[in-house]
């Protein structure tokens, strides 16, 4: 049987995008004729077939929606889930979830799978492999078949669809100027997601914080890292080797190594050591001690907003919907790692 090319190959052989080949596909005004008759010659030579499951289910709803997370351990993506749960249940929808493992792989089997008539839309955060190999291919494939998608934390900026994010930028320059506030001079940033567009940002905000300070930047206090094992091998050094009063973590599972790094190096925390970090779990309030100063990032509300914004489109009758970013202020949440006021 010979085999079926899809938008995505027509495009690469063509070397055009995934939405110029659907566009030629489908006679739109915005593609010249020249480049109408290329790729439909193209694509008829390759055998292309519209996916006509996907066509004939556009008018017909499923009343589901396919949700994509890049893993499971973290406490952040669940809060995120129990808000899409919660609007959905509300809304009469279902809800399958699926974990791409942080695999651009497993991000396109899956949105493969679902998108041929399962779901309706996706909300789903973008794989750590999809950012790095900065491909983002699939998801202009799967919106431009018809398939609406909502992102959220982590979104993709050259993809054109509703997205719900935090204020990262501003929430670590927020945080970052808190502890110079507090008299802290010699601030460590630790950071295991820096190959993430989040981690990118908040490690913008410290940064522009220290230097609205006037505040020099050591890059021996600053550990950028791709991945926790990768952290964990070069926090020791930062600790044992540098003066440092305050730690900046940008991931829950930073802020708990920066925790038990400080004690067991001795560190009195707060009096010595004040540690704030992105979390959102209970581990960072509850199970520590001290308990951690942290960054609230309201999972359940992005979860809500984000099920909202695809619901509203997938029942709207206009076309052409402008797409939305929905911005969702932080909460910094002072507890016993950070002091409260200057010595």
């Amino acid at each position: 049987m010979k085999v079926k090319a899809t938008l995505k190959q027509i495009a690469k052989e063509l070397n055009v995008s995934v939405s110029t080949v659907s566009k030629a596909l489908n006679d739109s005004p915005e593609i010249s004729d020249q480049t109408k008759i290329k790729i439909k010659e193209y694509a008829k030579l390759k055998n292309y077939k519209p996916n006509v499951i996907g066509l004939n289910l556009k008018n017909r709803k499923t009343k589901t929606i396919g949700v994509i997370i890049p893993n499971i351990l973290n406490s952040f993506f669940a809060k995120v889930f129990s808000g899409i749960e919660k609007v959905a249940d509300e809304k009469g929808y279902n809800v399958i979830t699926c974990i791409s493992n942080e695999s651009i792989v497993k991000e396109i089997n899956t949105l493969e799978m679902l998108s041929n008539g399962t779901i309706d839309g996706f909300i789903l955060s973008v794989s750590e492999e999809a950012q790095k190999l900065q491909d983002y291919s699939h998801f202009t494939e799967i919106i431009n078949d018809g398939t609406p998608i909502v992102m959220f934390d982590r979104i993709a900026d050259e993809v054109e669809c509703d997205k719900v994010v935090v204020d990262d930028y501003n929430s670590a320059l927020h945080v970052t100027q808190r502890l110079i506030d507090l008299g802290c001079k010699n601030i460590a940033l630790l950071s295991s997601v820096d190959n993430l567009s989040v981690g990118k940002l908040r490690a913008n905000g410290y940064l522009q914080a220290l230097e609205n300070n006037n505040i020099a930047i050591n890059d021996k206090i600053i550990l950028r890292a791709d991945s926790e094992a990768d952290l964990k091998e070069r926090i020791d050094a930062v600790f044992e080797n540098n003066t440092i009063d305050a730690v900046f973590a940008l991931d829950e599972n930073d802020s708990v190594a920066a925790l038990k790094m400080g004690l067991k190096k001795g560190y009195k925390i707060p009096e010595e050591l004040s540690i704030i970090g992105f979390a959102d779990g209970i581990l960072a309030s509850r199970r520590l001690t001290p308990s951690l100063s942290t960054v609230s990032q309201h999972g359940v509300e992005i979860g809500e907003v984000a099920a909202k914004l695809l619901i509203d489109r997938l029942e709207s009758t206009e076309e052409n919907i402008p797409y939305e970013t929905v911005v969702i202020k932080t909460k910094l949440k002072e507890r016993e790692s950070s002091r409260k006021n200057n010595d």
